[in-house]
């Protein structure tokens, strides 16, 4: 199907473009959200006339996209989630999470505008990125952790899972030490002596 984009379109193309797409992304999506028009002569006609009112009202929403991305842009959200020991979640943490997370904090962020290439499934900082508009893009970063301490560790740049398993190879470490020097080894060796 041919249609006249109203917007940019990634991959398509700009306004008044005439492109052939796929009826069903045509019909699925580009004319019920306004992107497109049908390319007919009509349309055409149409488009011609309000052409300057369509790029007009284009470069209002830009301008208002390149407002919010000055408060927005590098923006830290924490989600506090279950892991496992190895830093693994036990769900996943998707779009709607992340505008749940920025409209907790006053932003305005609707799900339909983060852009996740794949669900986060582990915990650390993860940047991703908001497309306020067809032309303005922005990278906000979530802070997944178990706990706001681990949360903390995190935006001060620690690897929570490395140092928690140093944590673990420490105390394992002493622990031999102590067994090695008469600690809870000999007492078991003594009180074994002393019942023979």
């Amino acid at each position: 199907m041919k249609v006249i984009l109203l917007e940019r379109v990634d991959r398509l193309g700009a306004i008044g473009d005439v492109v052939s797409v796929k009826d069903g992304f045509a019909r699925n999506f580009l004319l019920p959200r306004s992107k497109a028009l049908r390319a007919t002569s009509a349309n055409l006609k149409v488009f011609e006339a309000q052409r300057g009112q369509i790029e007009a009202r284009n470069a209002e929403a830009k301008a208002a996209a390149e407002r919010s991305a000055e408060k927005l842009d590098g923006a830290t959200y924490i989600l506090i989630r279950q892991a496992g020991e190895s830093g693994q979640l036990y769900g996943s943490v998707s779009g709607r999470d992340v505008a749940d997370a920025a409209v907790a904090e006053g932003h305005k962020i609707e799900r339909s505008l983060v852009v996740l290439d794949r669900p986060i499934k582990t915990i650390g900082l993860h940047p991703i990125k908001i497309k306020l508009h067809a032309e303005v893009t922005i990278t906000v970063y979530v802070n997944v952790a178990r706990s706001l301490d681990e949360a903390e560790r995190q935006s001060r740049g620690e690897d929570v899972i490395a140092s928690q398993f140093d944590e673990e190879r420490l105390a394992a470490e002493e622990a031999a030490a102590d067994l090695l020097e008469g600690g809870a080894g000999q007492a078991m060796a003594d009180a074994s002596f002393d019942d023979r």
